[in-house]
This record gives C-alpha cells, sequence and structure tokens, in this order.
C-alpha cells in the first residue's frame, strides 16, 4: 500500500510537470503591480464638485386634501406662493481624474463635472508630502464622448502618459485607480475582458470592458497597461451586474482631449448624409457580396456627400482604405476626420465599387443629421398585400416631395409582406431598387425583375423623413 502511495506521488508530480513546462505561463507568479502603482498613484487626483438645484423642500401645504371648495380656496391662497416657491440645496459629488501635464491639466468625464458651480481637485499625498485640494476650472468639455479637461493652477506635477488602446489585447492585464464611494486612490486591477462594446450612451460607443473593480466615484480615473500608460478612462458601470465596467479607449479620448486644450471644444467631420444599417435583405437586393457597410438613405444639400455626386441608395463601405463594418462605425471614423481635409470614400453602387473624393465638413450639432431605422421590408399591390394610388399634386406638396414620382399607401392587408415589413398607410413609396415609380404597374414590372434576386430595395418617405426598406421576396421559413 505504502509502494503504491509513492508510486502515485510519483506520477501526479511527472504529470504537474509536464503540464507546466508545456504551459510556461502557467507556472508564472501572480502579477506584481507594485511599481507601477508607485509610478502612477501621484499623477491620480481626487475630484468632489458643488451644484446647486432647485427643489421644492417644503411638504405639501396642510389640509390640502380638502383643496376645491372656493371658500376653503380663498383661504389656501394667501399661503400659496410661499409653499410653490421653488427653494434651492446644495449637491456634491466625489470622481476621479489625472494629470496630463506639469502645469495642471486633468482629464475627467464630463459627468463628473456638468453644472458644477464649484470644482476643488484634491492631489494625492504621494505628489504633495502632504494632501492639497485646489480649485479647478473647466477648460472644455465633450459630453459626445463623456470627457472633460480642467485646469488647476500648479507646476512641476507628476503626469501620465497616453497609451494606445487600439494594441490592447483582450486577456491583458488593466489596473483602474480612482476614489470608489469616495475612497481616495483606490487600485483596482483585472483583465481586459473585451473592446468595441457598444452600451448605447451615444453616437460614439466603442468601450473597453474590463473585470477591474470599477464603483461609482472611479469615474474620469484611469485605466493603465502594464506599462503605466492610460489605456482607458474609466466612465460606466454596468448595474445589477458584478466585473463589468467600461472605459472610454485612449485612442479616442487623445483626439477629443488635444481638441479641448488647444480649441476648448472638439471639431468632428462630417458627410452630410443619413444612414442605416445593411441587413440581408439589403445585402440581397442590392447584390452586395457581404453584410456590412452604412446604406445612405438621404444625402443633404450642399454638404460634402451631395457635391462628391454621392446618392441615396449608395452603400459606403470604406473611408481612406478603412472597412466600414455599420453605421456606428462610421459614424467614429467620420468623426475622426479632420474638417477640411480629403477623404476618399468607396462606394457600391449598381453591383460594382466606385470610389469619390470629398473634402470632410465640420460636424454642426444644430445641422439635420442622424440614421434612419433600418429593418427588411418590400412593395407591391398584390404580391405585397398594399393598396396604392399614385400620389397628387397635394401628396407632392404637403409631404414635401422632390419630382413627381411616387405611390402613397392607402391601406395594408394583415399578415402580408407589406405588414411584416413594417410598412404603413400613409407612406408614399418613391423608388423600387432606385427606379422611380410613378405607377402601380411599374411597381410590379419592378417587383417581378427583382424577384430573381430575391429581394428588392424600397424609397419611402414617412412623414417627412425618407429613408430605404428592403425585403426578402422569398423570405426563409
Amino acid at each position: 500500500m505504502k509502494k503504491r502511495t509513492i508510486f502515485t506521488g510519483l506520477l501526479a508530480s511527472c504529470l504537474a510537470f509536464t503540464v507546466l513546462a508545456a504551459y510556461p505561463a502557467l507556472a508564472a507568479p501572480p502579477a506584481d503591480f507594485r511599481e507601477l502603482v508607485k509610478a502612477a498613484m501621484p499623477a491620480v487626483v481626487n475630484i468632489s464638485t458643488e451644484r446647486t438645484e432647485e427643489v421644492r423642500s417644503l411638504p405639501r401645504m396642510p389640509f390640502e386634501m380638502f383643496r376645491g371648495h372656493p371658500d376653503i380656496d380663498r383661504f389656501f391662497e394667501p399661503f400659496e406662493e410661499f409653499y410653490n416657491a421653488p427653494r434651492s440645496r446644495k449637491m456634491s459629488s466625489l470622481g476621479s481624474g489625472f494629470i496630463i501635464s506639469p502645469d495642471g491639466f486633468i482629464v475627467t468625464n464630463n459627468h463628473v463635472v456638468e453644472g458644477a458651480d464649484v470644482i476643488r481637485v484634491t492631489l494625492s499625498t504621494a505628489a504633495n508630502k502632504k494632501e492639497k485640494t485646489l480649485p479647478a476650472e473647466v477648460v472644455g468639455t465633450d459630453p459626445e464622448t463623456d470627457l472633460a479637461l480642467l485646469k488647476i493652477k500648479a507646476s512641476d506635477l507628476p503626469c501620465l502618459k497616453f497609451g494606445n488602446s487600439d494594441v490592447l489585447e483582450v486577456g491583458e492585464w488593466v489596473v483602474a485607480i480612482g476614489s470608489p464611494l469616495g475612497l481616495d486612490h483606490t487600485v483596482t486591477a483585472g483583465i481586459l475582458s473585451a473592446k468595441g462594446r457598444n452600451i448605447q450612451s451615444g453616437s460614439y460607443d466603442d468601450f473597453l470592458q474590463t473585470d477591474a473593480s470599477i464603483n461609482r466615484g472611479n469615474s474620469g480615473g484611469p485605466l493603465l497597461n502594464m506599462a503605466g500608460e492610460v489605456v482607458g478612462i474609466n466612465t460606466a458601470i454596468a448595474q445589477r451586474a458584478q466585473g463589468i465596467g467600461f472605459a472610454i479607449p485612449s485612442t479616442m479620448a487623445q483626439r477629443v482631449i488635444a481638441d479641448l486644450q488647444e480649441h476648448k471644444k472638439v471639431s468632428r467631420g462630417w458627410l452630410g448624409v443619413t444612414i442605416q444599417n445593411v441587413d440581408e435583405a439589403t445585402a440581397k437586393a442590392l447584390a452586395l457580396p457581404e453584410v456590412r457597410g452604412a446604406l445612405v438613405n438621404t444625402v443633404l444639400d450642399g454638404q460634402p456627400a451631395a457635391e462628391a455626386g454621392i446618392k441615396g441608395g449608395d452603400v459606403i463601405m470604406a473611408i481612406d482604405g478603412k472597412p466600414i463594418g455599420d453605421t456606428e462605425e462610421l459614424l467614429r471614423v467620420v468623426a475622426q476626420l479632420r474638417p477640411g481635409s480629403k477623404a476618399e470614400v468607396t462606394l457600391w453602387r449598381d453591383g460594382k465599387e466606385e470610389k469619390v473624393s470629398l473634402t470632410v465638413a465640420e460636424r454642426d450639432l444644430t445641422q439635420a443629421r442622424g440614421k434612419s431605422g433600418g429593418r427588411s421590408e418590400a412593395s407591391g399591390s398584390d404580391m405585397l398585400g398594399l393598396k396604392l394610388r399614385p400620389v397628387t399634386p397635394d401628396d407632392i406638396r404637403r409631404n414635401e416631395l422632390r419630382g413627381n414620382a411616387g405611390l402613397l399607401v392607402t391601406g395594408v392587408e394583415d399578415n402580408s409582406l407589406g405588414e411584416k415589413a413594417g410598412i404603413q398607410p400613409g407612406d408614399i413609396i418613391l423608388a423600387v431598387n432606385k427606379q422611380p415609380v410613378h405607377s402601380v404597374d411599374e411597381l410590379t414590372r419592378s417587383l417581378t425583375a427583382a424577384d430573381k434576386r430575391g429581394a428588392v430595395l424600397l424609397h419611402i418617405s414617412r412623414r417627412g423623413q425618407v429613408f430605404f426598406r428592403a425585403i426578402e421576396l422569398s423570405p426563409k421559413k
């Protein structure tokens, strides 16, 4: 029995040695963050803010339940102004940030300082031997990426450098430093869990996901790689979850911060189109070799896309050779273009690729812009279950249509392809596969021709919005 125990132990040791020899990473000791933290900690700051909010601080007026009788209402009239007068109260909040220059420029989140009357920055004891709090002013903010740049009056401050978030790989160690729940200069570590996360917070979602512990108060603090470089700015957490935090990639943040530091605002590129995603039916209808790109709904007059000859129904496949997967990616890529610069746009048009050159304009939030929704849809009176009639001059004038083409949808049959496609009474079908339609016969001929392809693309006007819809004519069961 003893010999068997010895033999079993030797066998287990040999197996363990073999595994560790084959996979040396398993034998590596746990990561040591001590030197990284010592170098980075002095440049991380705590940010506290105060803001004034108007509230109704007094309780409801006594005996309010008896209101409604004229005599009682007259009794309460002298007190109403006093009770209903707006009152203000001071609100405070905490966040984090990090110094990026010796003369006191500090990066944080916009939501940390938004609406603040007073902003204070507390430097770490590692940077000043003793804690020091200084007033800060806002240099500039960018709500769309949730970034803000602050400035304090100081010199010879320790600072952090930006790294390249594009070269990060999932599984790499990352370290977060901040003030979660008001606990100054807390260090947490984890791995990069994912890249390119869209959490539906805005037009430029492209977040890094990490399982390094991030809580309220970490907002605005740095996410560091093992070289001590800032690869992300911690900005959000997943509610009702553990170990899911999100950070703004450094490659996006650097451009925004540079603009804020130099111009106090962010300049973004603008093409002047409205867009939607390409789905399988749309790709089939346009004979696209793959389901990707951004389908152009409309082209705004006088804007770069119009001047370059881009048309509704074109699919933007690449910008300066960078492939475009969907509308979100197009928005991010165009936003990075410098206004006034030249850009080459690769289009899918009439079954083949074409390239056009344009001069990028500056995006203006007041301009008409955005994405029109994109689901799979189609047309055709009998084939699609639609009741149609040609548009009248009144229809054209009322809907501000260009030209005299179009068929007005007056009815949609239950459970028809038209209903499943989401077509509604009042919609106007302007074109089929980018060919204008003036009559139901034209529509039927276009659908018959499109049936060989298996899908059709409609250009639709709905309450002033123009967009494309595609539908598979022989949908899969």
